[in-house]
């Protein structure tokens, strides 16, 4: 599963970062890496963006970066 198909509400733990380099990093840098908890706020009506709370603090992803974090 993806962090952008989680349900509102849901808090899940990132598995894997499936881009690749300098993608991969920004996603890094803004906290979310491999174990880290993460609690889905808000999903925009057509899903772009994804409100997530990382490690305190409040994050807008962009759905295709969404889709590249695997989670469970």
């Amino acid at each position: 599963m993806t962090l952008k198909e989680a349900k509102c509400g849901e808090t899940v733990t990132v598995i894997k970062i499936n881009g690749v380099g300098a993608i991969k990093r920004r996603i890094m840098d803004m906290g979310i890496t491999k174990g880290t908890p993460v609690f889905v706020r808000r999903v925009a009506p057509l899903g772009d963006p994804v409100e997530v709370t990382v490690r305190g603090y409040e994050l807008s992803l962009r759905k295709a970066d969404a889709e590249m974090i695997a989670v469970e």
